[in-house]
């Protein structure tokens, strides 16, 4: 009878040893230290954004948007009314709202984690009100705490309520509300996928 438990606790302690001499991940090598450089890079300004668009992303580079952050967690997106973004009724067009929706969500979430994360869409339901005529800004707020789940340093989802709304020109004058978006997204750790 006493030799049952002692085998058993035998056993838990060679498979914690063995836990502790297998590597928690796998060595960086020269292509994860390049990713994570052009990740850093692609956060740090519009500049290096737009850079890093043109490349991997030509819709966002050819569409114009642009972040600007007001306060610490406080972004705005605005989208330029070119000849790119409008259809043939001289309106911005449906699907240059409803796509740069996601790369608005996409970019105020990555800018919050960081380029440690990975962040993909999961779901988004847009509600289209009124026509756009000129340009659109994205006004963005997150449900959840994102730098209490970031610190986690667990996979998480972020749920964020866009008010997508046309710029005025003239004084006086407020912004139209043109849509309304909600849009979920899952961020993941890069050395959990690794």
């Amino acid at each position: 009878m006493s030799t049952m438990p002692v085998t058993e606790v035998e056993s838990f302690q060679m498979i914690g040893q063995l836990q502790k001499q297998r590597p928690s991940a796998r060595p960086k090598n020269w292509y994860d230290r390049l990713e994570a450089f052009v990740s850093s890079l692609s956060v740090r300004d519009n500049f290096w954004h737009r850079i890093c668009s043109f490349i991997w992303f030509p819709f966002a580079f050819f569409s114009g948007i642009r972040m600007k952050r007001i306060d610490v967690d406080t972004f705005s997106a605005v989208l330029p009314f070119t000849r790119f973004n409008r259809n043939w009724y001289h309106a911005m067009a449906g699907a240059a709202l409803l796509g740069n929706s996601e790369i608005a969500g996409g970019m105020y979430v990555f800018g919050l984690v960081g380029a440690d994360f990975t962040v993909v869409c999961k779901h988004m339901e847009y509600k289209f009100l009124r026509p756009c005529l000129g340009p659109a800004v994205y006004k963005m707020k997150a449900r959840e705490n994102v730098t209490e789940l970031k610190a986690t340093g667990r996979e998480f989802n972020v749920t964020l309520d866009l008010d997508i709304l046309q710029q005025v020109t003239k004084t006086g004058e407020r912004d139209r509300r043109v849509g309304k978006c909600v849009i979920t997204f899952h961020a993941t750790p890069k050395v959990r996928i690794q």
